[in-house]
């Protein structure tokens, strides 16, 4: 069996927090963390099953020319990859108080370009139990992932989590 990836960034902070539970649900033998600071097409294409996990920047961030934000910097690789063939899920943090109206929009700027690429994403997740105003990860009444806030709700992580990844468990095979 290969291997799960799990691509996040930044390195520390809670993205790697809740990649760290991701990996420990799936079992650390199956599991390989790959930090999206240096990663390439090439680390890409070694997997069959991804998940992604984004922290909580907004689309301005991304798209600045001269951003030194490790989502900057992988964005393009993601853009050369053909997704296909590929098992891909994406989670990310998000603070729904102070950016109520672009929560986790960082998963949807992902997962599209996941998408035009060929990814057919796992794992939606119910608006039910969010506070929210807008979101660019809601497409057709849900999450196209995890939407996951450490700030105001930490509270609900682990059981949020615990839930994602029983919905992934039949595609991811763990």
């Amino acid at each position: 069996m290969s291997k799960i990836a799990i691509f996040y960034g930044p390195l520390g902070g809670a993205v790697n927090r809740v990649a760290d539970k991701i990996k420990d649900i799936i079992g650390d033998d199956k599991v390989e963390m790959v930090a999206v600071k240096d990663a390439t097409v090439t680390d890409l294409e070694k997997f069959d099953k991804i998940i992604f996990g984004a922290s909580t920047v907004g689309n301005d961030t991304w798209d600045s020319e001269f951003s030194n934000n490790d989502w900057a910097k992988f964005l393009p690789e993601i853009e050369k990859t053909d997704f296909a063939a590929k098992k891909v899920a994406i989670f990310g943090l998000g603070d729904h108080v102070t950016y109520s109206h672009g929560f986790v929009d960082h998963i949807g700027l992902v997962g599209k370009k996941l998408m035009a690429n060929g990814a057919v994403l796992i794992g939606p997740v119910s608006t039910d139990g969010y506070e929210f105003d807008e979101s660019e990860a809601v497409i057709d009444g849900m999450f196209i992932g995890l939407p996951i806030d450490e700030d105001f709700e930490p509270e609900l992580t682990d059981e949020r989590v615990a839930g994602w990844m029983e919905i992934l468990k039949p595609d991811f095979g763990f």
